[in-house]
């Protein structure tokens, strides 16, 4: 089977390791487990007694129940069965793909965004359709231009943003009166949820449309990617039907020590997500003046999330930008060509405050090496 290369991932592949600042970076700081016990007040040798016992079986097939309780206390209408454990969001959404997509299926997603949701359904042999985001829009989908590519009959409808952009209630109501009358689920690719600016409870597709699908993951938000831990949420019977029969190929079960780590963060969650809040608000802060006084670059603010696609007047292409970049400063962001975007660059926020402060340093420092080599500028 043939599918296109992931371009972000093999980017980060080939370069993150030996980044001197990392401001590519997607996850909230990730903390230690010695950090997620202070966090939440639990006794380390209590917890590494009780694990250390445990024998390393298979575990729980469908979830540890404290787990997928946990999980549930991030939604308002959903209960342990509605809960899927997978092996990290990209996990779910692969999942999700093999189980509900077949050849000829219409399936509408937006860019830019994860290359998953497109590439991955486009290999099975799906009739995908790309609504574009607009920087003029904030980023947000032209709501007619869906209904127009979701015809009746559409299988699935594929949200998710990498530029900070925010979906209110309202939108999400919107899309989901788009599906229902197109007949087709809806996979909103939540794993930034709860990582708004301004305070405030963070809806979810999975509580507004009966055929929401919402993809999580300890990574993002909880700052726990090392434990690959993810999962789909859905009240969609057939499609739980498919994911837990589909699991069986390609999963089998999580592993025990992730689940009983995720369950501590999550049995914590206020904590937790505070520590996050405050770091991507304080850390955006930052971004923001640098933006404001850096003469070559600009971007839509965003109001949630980790990243923000920042434009820069350089007439080069962003590979060649973000690569000089990266030998010449050790600065380390994303091309924005990953995400079909030109001329600008993916810079993740939520790193430690002296990384991103660094990193903001090194990027201006090689713009101004491009202003000496009189670089032409082309703003548009």
């Amino acid at each position: 089977m043939y599918i296109k290369p992931f371009k972000v991932e093999e980017w980060m592949n080939a370069y993150e390791t030996g980044a001197r600042y990392n401001i590519a970076e997607t996850c909230v700081d990730s903390v230690s487990m010695d950090q997620l016990f202070a966090l939440t007040g639990q006794d380390p040798a209590s917890f590494w007694r009780g694990f250390s016992a445990r024998r390393l079986t298979y575990g729980d097939i469908e979830g540890a129940p404290a787990f997928r309780q946990g999980v549930c206390g991030l939604y308002k209408t959903l209960g342990p069965e509605n809960i899927v454990p997978t092996h990290g969001a990209a996990g779910a959404n692969h999942h999700l793909f093999c189980s509900l997509v077949e050849p000829g299926d219409r399936v509408v997603s937006v860019s830019p965004t994860y290359q998953q949701l497109y590439s991955i359904p486009e290999s099975l042999g799906a009739d995908v359709r790309i609504l574009h985001l607009e920087q003029k829009n904030d980023y947000l989908p032209d709501l007619a231009e869906l209904a127009r590519l979701a015809v009746p009959g559409t299988k699935l409808i594929c949200v998710n943003n990498p530029t900070g952009a925010l979906m209110d209630e309202a939108t999400l109501c919107a899309i989901a009166d788009i599906a229902r009358r197109a007949g087709a689920y809806v996979l909103c690719d939540e794993v930034y949820r709860h990582l708004t600016q301004d305070d405030g409870y963070s809806p979810s597709m999975a509580d507004i449309y009966e055929k929401g699908i919402s993809v999580g993951s300890m990574s993002k938000v909880f700052s726990l990617a090392g434990l690959r831990l993810g999962w789909l949420a859905t009240r969609d019977k057939a499609a739980l039907d498919a994911f837990w029969s589909h699991r069986d190929y390609d999963h089998i079960s999580c592993g025990m020590f992730d689940e009983a780590a995720a369950a501590l963060a999550l049995a914590h969650k206020d904590a937790v997500l505070g520590r996050s809040r405050a770091i991507v608000r304080e850390n955006l802060a930052v971004l923001d003046a640098w933006v404001h006084a850096e003469p070559h670059v600009w971007y839509t603010k965003p109001r949630a999330g980790t990243t923000a696609l920042v434009y820069y007047d350089f007439d080069v292409p962003s590979y060649g930008f973000c690569e000089r970049m990266y030998h010449a400063t050790g600065a380390f962001v994303t091309p924005g060509d990953c995400f079909d975007e030109g001329r600008c660059m993916r810079i993740g926020y939520a790193a430690g405050r002296q990384t991103l402060t660094d990193g903001l340093a090194a990027v201006s420092a090689f713009m101004r090496t491009l202003e000496k080599e009189g670089t032409p500028i082309c703003r548009p």
